[in-house]
């Protein structure tokens, strides 16, 4: 995935379903376009984040 499509998903209304390479579902939670990184929920566990680059995320 590329930081832009990241940030539509972030700010979009709609609820698109988005998982790390590893294959875990995530919220983004924020998205550093300039760094190609995102800020990641993984999961339900709202403690559980990480901060990714952009290119291991995909849109299911």
């Amino acid at each position: 995935m590329d930081a832009r499509r990241a940030q539509e998903i972030y700010k979009s209304q709609d609820t698109i379903a988005v998982k790390l390479d590893t294959g875990d579902s995530v919220w983004i939670e924020n998205v550093d376009e300039a760094n190609q990184m995102a800020t990641v929920q993984i999961g339900a566990r709202p403690t559980d984040t990480q901060t990714v680059s952009v290119k291991r995320l995909s849109e299911h």
